[in-house]
């Protein structure tokens, strides 16, 4: 029987920066190579700059043939979500997972969406369109299939990869389990983790853009096809089970390229002019082995070099004294002036001005227009959002809009300025800027008042976790979940039928009730020591949250999304860009201190509070680090200060690398940790093993059973057997941890 129920908030979740690769263009007369990079500070990656320059005597890459064809103030543009507007992708995929629809239907879901993608970028006079950028689960595992790089646990006997072995290692399948999913880079997407050793036999083995070029050319559109590149997918990668941890991946960098020359030699002679390699590893802390493999690579690749560079202008508060201090004549620059991290319209004519200061620098023709980075972080079309307030609409643009946003700059450039336009979105900059929905004086002032205290708790942990337990008296070992339960398709109806006003809320309320209740039964009969109540209520988490708040607006395809000083902060949402991030998480925190404090006075006595994403918020750069981590945990601590010590606070975090964190999480100061470990390979683990220590990290009185993440997505025929092993499981430990004991054997 249960003893005690958890109630789960989610607060900043630190702000997570939503995944993107910079761009990086690069331009000849017959084959074009785009080398993009993720831009963050360019501070970090000037040293690469320079070898590009060849300031140094070395050039990374070299000079792609001799013949230009200029274009003058061209338009570039770095991709879409594949999902659809309506999400027709999602749909499609778990329709075709649980076996309702074919490979076939699935295939023609995913044609129909390239092919509308590729046209509304054609129709917005976009020059430079990606193809090769849809993917059915991520990019990294779309190059693991194309390097044939299968773990032989999946059984794949060489040919074209199919759905068969490219869903079981992203999901699993009945016999083995799926490779490791992490987090790209300071996001909250996931991608799969290509398990490498010497021993692998690399295989074209997947055709997929060469194919996807071929498709669209067929509709009459030139495409950019795009792959990520063979350095950055090696150093994403781990060493596979068995091999030793020390193995270097880049020494099977000369086993990799003959599979990129394949796949380019195939590109040149469908027609190809241009293909843009995505190495976003370029923005981390690089030694020299790594440089001398970028520069390795692409001098095996296409030996006469690069002719454009392309660049984030957004997140690159450095790159502009950077280009401005030293581009290379000749070159073309592809400049990221409008933001694909965020759904705020773009200052038209403060980019202007930029292109125009680079345009003096580079040289007329020498200069696209593009967005920062891929659309696919942004929300589709703002054009569905037939509800959101006039005057907030006015202040966003999605990835429709930032197309024509685009455009709009790429004809000012040229003499055609479109006034109406600029006008308008001058008009909309001023009313945000003004606008008594982003300024409250009240919340200014409480997080103003956070100074001079560093909000911990009165008490230690280990005294916390004693006065915990006698009350709660839980067992060694016990469990819980980490919150949602699965959403079933009555649920979904009853909640559409609610917002379609076709059901009154008094009968919505009573259907979630029913909810809760088949939930608290259903882990009574499981045995499951601390309840939790499913969450039926909750849509989308972050949307559900904002909508208790205010300074949010809720978008019908998007999300949660802020509008004013506070902002939802968690995985989805768009944070406001008038601030910085860590005032805006300090207001997150104060109010989710409030929530705290009404549901400890209401009676509850475990409290979860989610920092899904602290891992994401990390900056990729090592000198920025210490000042997010401080800020980030210090707003964890704020949330749950004033409780008291008989109050048990969790946090949950998953799929992502936290062993070089460990101890700022330590600092969070929670009672109970959840962090993943079930799809990391348990590289958690060698955290404790080497000794780091929550309290007593190892001993059984403070270790917990529970699920790696929430279980909304799940079914209950999955649910049920997972959670009735799940707590079977625990009972036989502590059975053996009781005999153990009784023979004076230490835990």
């Amino acid at each position: 029987m249960g003893q005690a129920s958890i109630s789960s908030v989610v607060p900043l979740s630190s702000l997570i920066l939503s995944r993107t690769l910079s761009s990086s263009k690069n331009r000849l007369s017959f084959l074009r190579f785009n080398l993009r990079f993720r831009s963050y500070d360019w501070d970090g990656i000037a040293s690469v700059l320079l070898l590009y320059l060849g300031m140094d005597g070395v050039l990374l890459i070299y000079l792609l043939g001799s013949g230009k064809e200029i274009v003058s103030n061209g338009i570039s543009h770095c991709g879409l979500s594949s999902y659809g507007t309506k999400r027709e992708l999602k749909f499609a995929l778990e329709s075709f997972w649980d076996g309702k629809s074919s490979a076939g239907d699935l295939q023609k879901v995913a044609t129909e969406l390239r092919a509308s993608i590729w046209k509304q970028m054609a129709d917005a006079g976009i020059k430079y369109i990606p193809s090769n950028t849809f993917s059915y689960y991520d990019q990294v595992l779309d190059t693991t299939a194309m390097l044939g790089a299968v773990p032989e646990r999946y059984g794949w006997n060489g040919g074209e990869i199919g759905f068969d072995a490219y869903f079981s290692m992203a999901r699993g399948n009945a016999s083995v389990p799926a490779m490791e999913m992490t987090k790209w880079f300071d996001t909250n997407y996931h991608f799969i983790v290509p398990e490498l050793g010497p021993n692998v036999k690399f295989s074209y083995a997947s055709h997929k853009a060469v194919n996807e070029f071929k498709e669209a050319k067929s509709l009459g559109i030139e495409t950019v096809p795009v792959i990520v590149g063979p350095v950055s997918y090696l150093l994403l990668s781990k060493p596979a089970k068995g091999v030793e941890k020390s193995f270097s991946l880049l020494s099977l960098i000369d086993k990799i390229l003959p599979i990129y020359k394949e796949v380019v030699s195939e590109l040149k002679e469908v027609g190809a002019t241009w293909i843009q390699f995505d190495e976003p590893t370029l923005v981390l802390d690089l030694d020299s082995h790594h440089l001398q493999a970028f520069t390795h690579a692409y001098s095996e690749l296409e030996s006469t070099g690069v002719t454009g560079f392309g660049f984030d202008l957004v997140r690159g508060t450095k790159t502009l004294d950077l280009i401005h201090s030293g581009f290379p004549s000749g070159k073309q620059l592809f400049a990221g002036v409008v933001d694909g991290r965020n759904i705020w319209a773009n200052d038209l004519a403060a980019s202007l001005n930029t292109l125009k200061s680079l345009e003096d620098k580079v040289g007329k023709g020498n200069l696209v227009v593009s967005t920062s980075c891929s659309l696919l972080h942004t929300a589709v079309d703002l054009a569905n959002e037939t509800k959101l307030d006039k005057e907030i609409k006015s202040w966003l643009a999605f990835a429709a809009q930032k197309v024509h946003e685009v455009n709009a700059l790429a004809k000012a450039l040229s003499g055609q300025r479109d006034e109406a336009f600029f006008f308008s979105n001058a008009a909309a900059h001023s009313s945000r800027k003004f606008s008594p929905r982003v300024t409250n004086e009240n919340v200014q002032k409480a997080a103003a008042s956070l100074k001079g205290s560093d909000h911990r708790r009165a008490t230690d942990v280990s005294a916390r976790l004693d006065a915990q337990q006698k009350k709660l008296g839980l067992p060694v070992l016990p469990t819980t979940t980490i919150g949602s339960f699965p959403q079933t398709m009555d649920l979904r109806r009853v909640r559409r039928e609610f917002k379609a006003k076709k059901i009154s809320e008094d009968d919505y309320v009573k259907a979630i009730k029913e909810e809760i209740n088949k939930v608290v039964v259903l882990q009574e009969e499981l045995d499951i020591d601390v309840l939790v109540h499913g969450e039926p209520e909750r849509n989308d988490m972050v949307e559900y949250f904002g909508e208790q708040l205010s300074g949010f607006a809720s978008l019908s395809m998007g999300g949660s999304n802020l509008m004013g000083p506070v902002v939802s902060s968690h995985l989805s949402s768009m944070v406001i860009n008038d601030q910085p991030r860590f005032e805006t998480c300090y207001q997150i925190a104060l109010a989710i201190k409030d929530e705290v404090e009404d549901l400890e006075r209401a009676g509850i006595t475990v409290i979860q509070i989610d920092e899904a994403a602290l891992r994401e918020g990390l900056p990729l750069r090592k000198s920025e680090q210490a000042f997010y981590l401080e800020w980030a945990v210090h707003s964890f601590r704020i949330t749950n200060c004033s409780v008291q010590d008989t109050t048990q606070i969790h946090t949950h975090m998953c799929y992502s690398n936290f062993n070089d964190i460990i101890h700022s999480i330590i600092d969070m100061d929670a009672d109970v940790i959840t962090i993943e470990n079930s799809r990391s390979d348990e590289k958690l683990l060698s955290v404790f093993r080497e000794g780091v220590k929550y309290g007593a990290v190892l001993e059984t009185n403070i270790l917990w059973v529970n699920p790696d993440c929430g279980l909304k997505t799940r079914k209950y025929t999955e649910v049920k057997p997972a959670l009735s092993n799940m707590v079977a499981a625990a009972k036989l430990l502590r059975t053996h941890l009781a005999r153990a004991k009784g023979m004076g054997i230490e835990e």
